[in-house]
C-alpha cells in the first residue's frame, strides 16, 4: 500500500471517529421530549418520522435522502423512551460513525435489498404510531410536528445566522468579480462552489440576467451570457434549515427601468421585513406590502409571483397568502424575495422579541436606508462594476 492510499476496510483510528457536539445533542433531547409529551397526550405508542424535514428536525439537522432527492435512506421510529434510525445495511455505517455519532439513536437495520416498508409495518404492527406521512394506518400529524418545528430555538437560529453569512458571502463575492460575457450557468457554478466548500447544500440558484425576470420570475439559469446586469438568488440548506438571500449587480451605469423597478421593490422588501413583527398575523403584514406596491405605481406586480415563505426545516412550510392567520412569534423566520419587473430583492430576516433580525446581512455591499414608521431599514443596493 503507499503512503498516499487508505485501505477503507480498516478499522476506523480514534482520529476518525465524528466528533460529538453538545449542543446539538442537548437539543436533540429537547425535540424528543416535545415528542414524548406528543404521545401522551393522545395516546401514541410511537411516531414513525420519514418526510426529509422532520427527519433532518429529529436529528438535528442530518439529511435522510442521498445525493439530493435521488430516495430516502432511513426513518426515525420515536417512542417515549427510545428513537431508532431505521435503514438499510448500505447506509449503516455512514450514518452511525459519521452523522448521529454519540447522539443517542439506536439502529433497527434491513437488508438492502429488502423493501422498507416491511420494516416498518413491523415497527409499526399491533401499535397505535403516529407519522408524518399516514403509512400503514398511522394517523398522519404533521401540523402538529410544524407546530414542534415552530418557532426555532436559539440553538437554530444561530445555526441560521451563520448559514446567512455563508450565503451573503457566497453571493457578493461572486457578484463583485462579475465580468460581461459570463454565462448564467457559469456563475450559478460558482456560487454553487463557495456553498459547498463551506458546508451550505445549495437548494436553488437563480441567476437572472438582463431583465430575464419581467417574463420568467422563477427563472433559474442557462447558457446566456450576462451584458448588463443580473440577480443572483440563492437558497441554501445548512444543517437542515433553509435560507436564503439575493444581490443586484450592474456592469456599468445600471438602466433607468430596473433602478425604476429595483426601487419598488426595495419599498415592498423594506415594509415586508419591518412589519414582521412579533404577534402579528401574515394577513396583516400581506396588507401592508401590497399597499406599498399600490403606493408606488405596482399594483398588479404582486400577483406575478409570491412574496416570502417561512424558512426552516421545509421550505415554504408556511407561504405568505392575503389571507393566511398564521400567527408570527420570536423564532419565525421568513425570507422575503419580492420582485417588481426586472428587479428582484431577497433577504431572510427571523422575528424577535423587538421586531425582526436579518441573517443575511449585506457585508462588503452597498446599502441604502428605507424608512419605515420612522425606523431605517437597510437594503442591499444594486452593485454598479466598471469593466
Amino acid at each position: 500500500m503507499s503512503p498516499s492510499s487508505v485501505d477503507l476496510s480498516d478499522p476506523l483510528s480514534s482520529a476518525e471517529f465524528a466528533v460529538i457536539d453538545e449542543d446539538r445533542r442537548v437539543e436533540i433531547d429537547r425535540r424528543h421530549a416535545l415528542v414524548r409529551d406528543l404521545l401522551e397526550r393522545e395516546g401514541y405508542a410511537a411516531l414513525l418520522i420519514q418526510q426529509p424535514g422532520n427527519f433532518a428536525w429529529i436529528t438535528g439537522g442530518q439529511l435522510n435522502q442521498r445525493g439530493g432527492l435521488t430516495g430516502q435512506t432511513g426513518a426515525v421510529f420515536v417512542t417515549p423512551d427510545a428513537r431508532l434510525i431505521a435503514c438499510s445495511n448500505a447506509n449503516t455505517a455512514q450514518f452511525f460513525e459519521a452523522e448521529v455519532s454519540g447522539l443517542g439513536f439506536q439502529l433497527k437495520e434491513r437488508p438492502w435489498f429488502e423493501p422498507r416498508g416491511v420494516m416498518v409495518s413491523d415497527l409499526c404492527r399491533g401499535r397505535r404510531v403516529a407519522s408524518d406521512t399516514g403509512v400503514n394506518g398511522t394517523d398522519d400529524v404533521s401540523l402538529l410536528l410544524l407546530g414542534m418545528r415552530l418557532p426555532l430555538s436559539d440553538y437554530e437560529v444561530s445555526s441560521m445566522r451563520e448559514a446567512g453569512k455563508i450565503i451573503a458571502h457566497a453571493v457578493e463575492a461572486t457578484a463583485r468579480g462579475m465580468t460581461r460575457g459570463r454565462t448564467e450557468a457559469e456563475i450559478a457554478g460558482e456560487v454553487a462552489h463557495r456553498l459547498i466548500k463551506r458546508g451550505v447544500d445549495p437548494q436553488r440558484i437563480q441567476v437572472v440576467a438582463d431583465g430575464r425576470g419581467r417574463r420568467f420570475r422563477y427563472w433559474n439559469h442557462d447558457q446566456s451570457p450576462v451584458h448588463r446586469y443580473c440577480t443572483i438568488s440563492v437558497v441554501g440548506r445548512y444543517r437542515g434549515l433553509f435560507v436564503g438571500a439575493a444581490r443586484t449587480v450592474s456592469l456599468g451605469e445600471p438602466p433607468r427601468d430596473l433602478l425604476e423597478a429595483f426601487e419598488r421593490a426595495a419599498l415592498v422588501a423594506a415594509t415586508g421585513m419591518f412589519f414582521s413583527q412579533p404577534e402579528w398575523e401574515l394577513f396583516e403584514v400581506w396588507s401592508r406590502v401590497r399597499r406599498i406596491y399600490e403606493k408606488s405605481g405596482a399594483a398588479s406586480e404582486w400577483q406575478q409571483a409570491d412574496q416570502a415563505d417561512i424558512v426552516e426545516y421545509e421550505f415554504g412550510s408556511v407561504p405568505l397568502m392575503p389571507s393566511s392567520e398564521f400567527r408570527l412569534t420570536p423564532g419565525v423566520p421568513i425570507f422575503w424575495h419580492p420582485s417588481v419587473g426586472p428587479a428582484l430583492l431577497g433577504e431572510t430576516v427571523v422575528v424577535t422579541k423587538e421586531g425582526t433580525e436579518v441573517l443575511t446581512p449585506a457585508t462588503d455591499w452597498p446599502t441604502f436606508p428605507i424608512s419605515v414608521k420612522g425606523v431605517n431599514v437597510k437594503i442591499p443596493a444594486i452593485l454598479v462594476v466598471n469593466n
